[in-house]
């Protein structure tokens, strides 16, 4: 006998009846089973010539673990984890085991997750809101995300970032390095922290953070102690040009620990710093000279544009033409670089965009981070980012710098060989 019933389940306060994130959480389960089997497949594919005395193979499927849930973009996706059997384990001594990159045994969260973790901490989050945060995304059953949990990434983050400061750096060469310093004032402070970061550029074109030190102000000392700390662990090759801001800390304490590195400052500064001079009546056309010089095609054509610049505004704003050539010969270093590099060498943006949403952050409200949490946030903030930072333009060009090839005007100058007579 068929038994009915007329009872409806009435909807939870704060659910949301969403039919396509249903489809698209049941769409992202079959296609992570799909992945896994493939790679399980694959895995056994490898092994296949492994053979028991009998011949059978070694190691063979052995059906699935636990169902689990893994928390994602689109809210909560089960999926089982696939097992393999080493048959032969006894005999051989040592047993194969497979681990499957895509779902590793302990995960519980995805990494595009765990990133977005320390973003919503920097936009003032606090940790025992990001379940409520989340459940728009997540759904209310937003699990592996409570406080204690939160609380442990926090410790588990400090680990890492320790580790990654005592990285060895001997293996590493940079060609170019970007340096800035960013101010946060966490809580009621009375004196903000500065946290000095150098990104550098190797010779196969990559970005990678290379420097991440907190100091208290932007000084010449501060900066020293982080090129200090590179250098004793291994960063032995100066970098070629050094891209950064007026600080003239930073500037100092290269002289000192990297000699042979040339200057470049930054144009997206010194333009502001220019512009901070005049009224805003004149700041438009003041833009467009400064412009002009910036991105001209040669260094005898930037030097015409400052002549003309200087000739232009000398007379009413001095201050901004003194601010202006005072640094003119570290404005134009770039020009001796491969043209290819010019968009990245003149503006320590691969800095400032990562920052972007740290100097958007208020800084004196409440729920904001401790200076121990705003350091490690920053610095999750900043590996995450760099997995999807931009490779330099014409790589190829990269190891003819490091082999003292010069360029003028962003071409290179090919030597040539003169026939004397006897």
């Amino acid at each position: 006998m068929i038994q009915t019933t007329n009872l409806l389940a009435f909807r939870q306060p704060g659910t949301v009846d969403d039919p396509l994130t249903d489809v698209l959480r049941a769409g992202a389960r079959q296609l992570l089973s799909k992945a896994v089997e493939i790679e399980v497949e694959a895995f056994l594919s490898s092994l296949a010539e492994l053979k028991l005395a009998d011949g059978r193979c070694r190691v063979v499927r052995h059906g699935h673990g636990p169902e689990r849930t893994i928390q994602t973009g689109i809210g909560p996706v089960k999926v089982a984890r696939a097992k393999v059997r080493d048959r032969g384990a006894a005999s051989a001594g040592e047993r194969i085991r497979f681990s499957s990159a895509l779902l590793p045994r302990w995960a519980r969260r995805s990494r595009s997750l765990d990133a977005l973790i320390p973003v919503l901490y920097l936009r003032g989050i606090s940790s025992g809101d990001f379940q409520e945060a989340l459940a728009a995304l997540l759904g209310n059953d937003a699990a592996h995300l409570s406080p204690s949990v939160i609380a442990g990434l926090k410790a588990g983050w400090q680990s890492e970032y320790e580790r990654w400061q005592a990285r060895d750096l001997s293996a590493r060469r940079y060609v170019y390095i970007w340096a800035d310093g960013v101010y946060l004032q966490a809580r009621m402070e009375d004196h903000s922290e500065c946290i000095l970061v150098l990104i550098g550029a190797t010779p196969e074109g990559r970005k990678e953070l290379i420097g991440f030190q907190v100091g208290v102000r932007e000084s010449a000392q501060s900066w020293r102690e982080l090129l200090i700390d590179m250098k004793q662990r291994g960063l032995r090759s100066a970098p070629e040009l050094a891209v950064g801001d007026g600080a003239l800390g930073f500037w100092k304490a290269l002289d000192e620990i990297f000699p042979g590195t040339r200057h470049q400052r930054c144009w997206c500064h010194k333009v502001s710093n220019v512009l901070d001079k005049v009224a805003k009546s004149v700041q438009g056309a003041m833009k467009n000279d400064l412009r002009n010089i910036c991105l001209a095609p040669s260094r005898a054509k930037a030097e015409t544009a400052i002549e003309a610049f200087v000739e232009k505004y000398q007379a009413k704003y001095r201050p901004a033409v003194e601010c202006l050539i005072k640094d003119r010969a570290a404005l134009l270093a770039f020009f001796d670089f491969p043209a290819e590099h010019w968009a990245h060498l003149r503006t320590s943006n691969p800095i400032e965009s990562v920052f972007a949403t740290v100097r958007h952050r208020t800084v004196r409200t409440k729920g904001s981070l401790s200076p121990k949490t705003a350091k490690l946030m920053v610095f999750k903030l900043i590996d995450a980012a760099s997995k999807t930072w931009r490779r330099l333009k014409g790589t190829n060009h990269l190891p003819k710098i490091i082999a003292g090839v010069k360029f003028t005007d962003g071409i290179e100058v090919i030597p040539t060989t003169e026939s004397r007579a006897a």
